[in-house]
């Protein structure tokens, strides 16, 4: 079967024959007739499929008739991470290209501002995550009730990222009656009861079992000590003896992602790093160094892991076993893409034996174990042993005193007994010497007594002073009269003397 068989338009059939496709794949030819036919759909399928152009394309031929309106969008597509969104968009793009249709993608850590004028523009496609639709339905810059069609892809993933309760606000705003597509690796209850709130009637389209791995993605484990030094030292040796071509390498924490980028670039390797903490345009311009073959490793967070879409990935390296079974099924996804093989290691300590297990009992399949190739006992990484004080000097020192004493050891009896006649002689002073002290003691003059001293006069008493008047009585001498008041006691000024008739 062709893509001519599904009912596309000669304008996406020419655009699909220039993107380099020929035939589609599985969940293509089963879910892009039901939905021109303007179905409900549920598509399970494993990540590397082809189930974002399995929407891509039908939508395309479906907004190709219409018009949009300012700040109303025709069609909305929920991306769990900005990459994904980014790669939706960039789909769009490629398919599009003969078709006259507008897109924005509203995604955070970008400015606001351009996003706002886009849609006051009026938009076919809006592709958003959650988070910032949220932000900017709360500000009133959008309005839902125009959209027509929904599409919830990896709706998995955004039970994870815990996006559930947003998209079931989003659907409360859209209008009741809209096409609505849902894709997603893995089907649990929650989203089994999402799909029944609010899809009609859909089709439901299982391409493989859900949470199944890809058959082409040659899998493996390598057991390794719980030391991170170690650790490295293995994916080293890895990434050495393995014909890797480009590598991506799966960590759990930020940090671990920092340290091992800055590990590998140490030891010569062209290594690049993604994770959640850095703003988008540095998220983006990293991946496309790992695009380009600027870089041909490249390591990265969960928050990535479904946003990278490389042709050509060799292998993947799960430097941390995931702590979310589902997690692994998406993490060695971005290998054995589009019919292609690939290899993918998960390097596990003695605490990850449980996570092990559940992996393998989500996915049905004993993944092979692998020696390590390197030593758990060595390591070019492995830290200094800390050095105790004083053990160094201790002994250096130690080895000399054991000679020294082994030479003088005849010697130390004679030593021994000679020591206290010599300490006994030196204490004993000589008989003259004694008696000469003794008698210089009895010559020495008696000391005179002292003149007693005679008894001081007794002081004379001193004189009672008055007592002072009381405070009040104080007051009350202020208060008394200094004497009659006679008036100005100066010459009288002549003006004084005048007076003035009535």
């Amino acid at each position: 079967m062709s893509f001519a068989d599904l009912g596309l338009s000669d304008d996406l059939l020419r655009a699909v024959t220039d993107a380099g496709y020929t035939e589609p794949t599985p969940i293509q030819r089963q879910a892009i007739p039901s939905v021109l036919m303007g179905k409900d759909l549920i598509g399970i399928a494993q990540t590397g499929t082809g189930k974002t152009a399995a929407f891509v394309l039908p939508m395309i031929d479906v907004l190709g008739e219409g018009r949009t309106r300012a700040l109303m969008p025709r069609s909305l597509i929920l991306e769990p991470t900005r990459e994904l969104a980014a790669q939706v968009a960039e789909n769009f793009e490629k398919y599009g290209v003969n078709h006259k249709l507008s897109m924005a993608l509203l995604i955070g850590g970008v400015q606001m501002g351009d996003q706002v004028k886009a849609l006051e523009k009026g938009v076919d496609v809006l592709i958003a995550t959650p988070g910032r639709l949220m932000d900017l339905y709360g500000r009133g810059k959008i309005l839902l009730t125009g959209c027509s069609l929904l599409v919830i892809d990896e709706a998995d993933r955004m039970l994870d990222m815990g996006f559930i309760p947003d998209i079931e606000e989003i659907c409360t705003k859209l209008p009741k009656v809209r096409q609505t597509l849902l894709f997603s690796a893995t089907m649990p209850p929650p989203i089994k009861k999402l799909a029944d709130r609010f899809l009609t009637d859909p089709k439901t389209i299982e391409v493989a079992r859900p949470a199944t791995a890809n058959i082409n993605i040659t899998q493996r484990i390598v057991q390794v000590p719980a030391t991170a030094h170690v650790k490295r030292d293995v994916l080293r040796r890895l990434l050495q003896q393995d014909e890797v071509s480009n590598a991506i390498i799966f960590c759990n924490r930020k940090t671990t992602v920092r340290d091992l980028n800055k590990s590998l670039k140490k030891h010569g390797f062209r290594s690049a790093e993604i994770h959640g903490d850095m703003d988008q345009s540095a998220r983006i311009a990293e991946l496309d160094r790992f695009k380009n073959g600027d870089v041909n490793i490249l390591v990265a967070s969960d928050v990535a892991a479904r946003g990278i879409d490389v042709k050509g990935v060799s292998h993947v390296f799960n430097f941390d076993a995931p702590w979310h079974p589902d997690d692994y099924v998406h993490r060695i996804g971005r290998t054995g893409r589009g019919g292609a093989t690939g290899i993918a290691y998960t390097l596990v300590t003695p605490e990850d034996a449980e996570n092990i297990v559940e992996i393998e009992k989500l996915t049905g399949h004993k993944i092979e174990r692998v020696p390590s190739p390197v030593a758990s006992d060595g390591s070019e990484d492995a830290p200094a042993p800390k050095r105790e004080r004083g053990k160094k000097r201790e002994t250096k020192k130690a080895e000399p005193r054991r000679e020294e004493a082994a030479a003088e050891a005849p010697a130390k009896p004679k030593s021994r007994r000679a020591a206290p006649a010599r300490e006994e002689a030196a204490a004993a002073p000589a008989p003259r010497e004694e008696s000469r002290a003794r008698q210089q003691r009895e010559e020495r003059p008696a000391r005179d007594e002292r003149p007693v001293r005679e008894e001081r006069p007794a002081r004379a008493e001193r004189p009672v002073r008055d007592e002072r008047p009381a405070r009040d009585d104080r007051r009350r001498r202020r208060d008394q009269d200094d004497g009659p008041d006679d008036g100005w006691n100066g010459p009288i000024p002549d003006f004084l003397n005048y007076t003035i008739d009535a």
